[in-house]
């Protein structure tokens, strides 16, 4: 069996393993890592031979801690990469290279018909009628996007949002509520398979899935990094908000996940704010005061235009794992209109958590 997992912000780790009578054999761990002293690799084979086979991950990670010598340096390489290779090779997990990405990038869309075309190539995905696809998103207008599980009253001033012409959706994913304006906010998909991201736990999908944009902004002089559970921060601040959802496979597909990230770039804070209800125990949790401190633009980070900053990383993407031009199907852009009328401008499914 053969593993590998990109620690975020680390190195590659590659785990070869047999499993015998429940036992974890003749393990080998490779990668472009760094690790001293040289002993120390044998000792981490050594700790993950002969481990039962259902341990978990943190259990691998800690077989690997009670092994390594004294004074070990592990630098692009934690134990707990480690163990995720283990159980990504356990599950025969894909990686991203072992697939044909498409780009869907489209002019600007309702933001109702864009929840409706998340749902839709994410279940062709699932059902293995569509690739892998990257989609970057162009707003047709000003919108709320509320969380799957959000209250629609709490998280919503209606007054606010008549005055500014701001439209309120519901996402199918959870997590928090996005305010997004055209030209303000750079929002992409992913639909993949699950096979991507089997042997990670919820939490290290999120970094996994979101490791090629933080290359990609480094790429442009930012360093950021990923922050659980979900977001994506600097050191001047967060900068993008991801959410996810599942998708059961149907007959003869394999399933698939739904992961979109919502990116600041020159975000309207004071209108935001009067918008958004948002609760001084949220503001609290952040760690700060001010919730113009909560989201940093990236137009002030990068200094480039919003498509400048979008062409960027979506080159980044490609060269990293390959990536083709393509376009929504017309039977696919059917079913998200129908979508769009019976769902997500649905009053009854827009507050249905009221």
């Amino acid at each position: 069996m053969h593993g590998e997992y990109k620690v975020p912000g680390g190195k590659l780790v590659v785990v070869d393993l047999e499993v015998a009578d429940g036992v974890l054999r003749h393990v080998r761990v490779a990668g472009d890592f760094f690790l001293e002293p040289d002993e120390a690799l044998e000792a981490i084979n050594g700790a993950l031979d002969g481990a039962p086979a259902d341990t978990d991950a943190a259990g691998l990670a800690a077989r690997v801690d009670a092994a390594l010598p004294e004074g070990t340096v592990m630098y692009g390489l934690t134990s707990e990469g480690l163990g995720i290779a283990v159980r990504r090779a356990l599950a025969q997990a894909t990686n991203w290279t072992d697939y044909d990405w498409q780009l869907v990038h489209e002019g600007p869309q309702s933001p109702a018909l864009h929840m409706a075309l998340d749902e839709v190539l994410t279940q062709e995905v699932a059902a293995g009628r569509r690739p892998p696809t990257l989609r970057v998103w162009e707003w047709a207008s000003p919108s709320v996007i509320i969380g799957s599980f959000q209250s629609l009253a709490n998280e919503v001033d209606p007054e606010g949002a008549a005055r500014h012409g701001v439209d309120v959706v519901r996402r199918v994913s959870g997590g928090g509520a996005m305010f997004v304006e055209p030209g303000n906010t750079i929002t992409y998909s992913l639909s993949v398979p699950d096979a991507l991201v089997q042997g990670l736990s919820f939490q290290d999908s999120y970094a996994y899935l979101d490791d090629w944009v933080l290359g990609a902004l480094a790429d442009m002089g930012i360093k950021a990094w990923y922050q659980p559970l979900n977001d994506i921060a600097t050191d001047a601040g967060k900068i993008a908000g991801a959410a996810q959802k599942r998708v059961v496979a149907p007959e003869g597909g394999t399933g698939a996940v739904l992961h979109h990230v919502t990116m600041s770039y020159d975000i309207d804070a004071d209108k935001m704010l009067e918008v958004l209800r948002i609760g001084k125990e949220k503001m609290s949790d952040k760690g700060t005061k001010s919730a113009k401190k909560r989201v940093d633009p990236l137009r002030r980070q990068t200094g480039l235009p919003r498509e400048a900053v979008i062409d960027r990383m979506i080159a980044s993407f490609g060269a990293r794992y390959g990536l083709t031009p393509g376009g929504v199907t017309d039977a696919e852009r059917a079913r998200a209109e129908e979508l769009v009328r019976t769902k997500f401008t649905n009053p009854e499914w827009t507050a249905r958590v009221p």
